[in-house]
């Protein structure tokens, strides 16, 4: 049974079967028997049931629709930012492997959910294309990372960027956050995205490094003299240890927040003027 087949089963005179044909031709085809499944549910569903049905499936048409649109206006504006003129660019854009990377991005859309990831995204297929500076594989993690962190995330990542060395209570500020109680769940939240950064080997504590790049060892911190009491628990927003990006990190910045200017001017599609 063919895909057009299938899609001609819907139920065709009841309100589910129409909006229904209209979500599949979206996606593009039909589950084999799916038609038999609506036909089905239409015929046991009440009028009401039948309604809620019909406002479920508009939305989840109207919520495709504003994904091509959306994945439409990305690509667009890749493309105005490259010169497809150049050889090397247009063999890249071509290329099996970065037709993968495009794939995988959009297999994995639902990390965009804002208009800020998806700029983020379209800035790492844009410079995967005119730079060669990190390898498709080191780019297909930066793709996940849109997907794993949030704004707040990338916020903290633009602020350590390009510092010898900043503490948290200075990130805190720069990103214009203001004071909260150290019990707080902000305090907590943001404890624990430097924990996320961490373990994902994007930020680490600065070290100074010898002349080969090699880390120096701390100074052993002085010991606490007895009776002191038990130690402080270090803030979340502490102004002692100072925080840089690692390689990866650095890498990740040049990439999804790096822009390059538009070559050809248009209306993108995505806005409101």
């Amino acid at each position: 049974m063919s895909d057009k087949q299938v899609i001609t089963e819907l139920p065709k005179n009841d309100k589910v079967g129409k909006v229904a044909r209209g979500a599949l031709e979206i996606t593009g085809g039909a589950v084999p028997v799916v038609g038999g499944i609506f036909s089905a549910m239409a015929s046991a569903w009440s009028d009401k049931e039948q309604d809620e049905a019909n406002r479920f499936f508009e939305y989840w048409i109207k919520m495709l629709r504003d994904e091509i649109r959306e994945k439409e206006a990305t690509m667009i504006e890749i493309l105005a930012r490259l010169n497809l003129q150049d050889e090397k660019i247009s063999e890249r854009v071509k290329s099996k492997e970065y037709q993968s990377l495009v794939k995988k991005t959009f297999r994995e859309w639902s990390g965009a959910e804002s208009e800020e990831k998806r700029k983020l995204i379209r800035n790492i297929l844009t410079n995967a294309v005119a730079t060669d500076l990190s390898s498709d594989d080191v780019i297909r993690l930066f793709i996940d990372w849109i997907n794993d962190y949030s704004e707040l995330h990338f916020k903290v990542i633009g602020a350590i960027y390009n510092t010898n060395g900043i503490t948290r209570g200075q990130i805190w500020e720069k990103i214009g956050k203001g004071e909260v109680r150290e019990d707080s769940a902000d305090a907590d939240l943001y404890k624990l995205l430097f924990r996320d950064l961490s373990t994902g080997g994007i930020v680490r504590q600065h070290r100074e490094t010898d002349y080969y790049g090699n880390f120096v060892s701390k100074p052993k911190a002085a010991r606490r003299p007895r009776g002191s009491g038990p130690k402080p628990m270090k803030s979340a927003f502490d102004n002692e240890d100072q925080y840089e990006l690692t390689g990866l990190g650095q890498q990740f910045v040049h990439y999804a927040m790096n822009e390059l200017t538009l070559r050809i001017e248009y209306k993108n599609p995505l806005s409101d003027d």
